[in-house]
């Protein structure tokens, strides 16, 4: 007979509410079309969501709203080994 194996059931913790916020930030800049947008446009976007999301998650202290803007900014931003590309192609040409 095969030998019963003790399971440990892990209990999930619950996300934080930086945690929360942060994936609905991700989500908001995928759905919103905010990635390839202007710097500009980007930057009033961001200015409203941010806004949002500390009325949202009121917990939150000043520098995690920092921090998950710094975050949402660099998710909008090219991967760098495309922009690489991009720029030693352009050399080249």
């Amino acid at each position: 007979m095969a030998k019963q194996r003790n399971r440990r059931f892990h209990e999930v913790a619950a996300p934080t509410a930086f945690e929360e916020a942060r994936d609905e930030l991700f989500q908001q800049i995928m759905q919103c079309g905010v990635i390839g947008a202007a710097s500009e446009h980007q930057d009033e976007w961001f200015q409203g969501t941010m806004a949002y999301l500390a009325d949202r998650y009121s917990e939150l202290t000043p520098t995690q709203l920092i921090e998950l803007r710094t975050l949402g900014e660099r998710f909008v931003q090219p991967p760098k080994r495309a922009a690489a590309e991009i720029g030693s192609s352009a050399t080249a040409a």
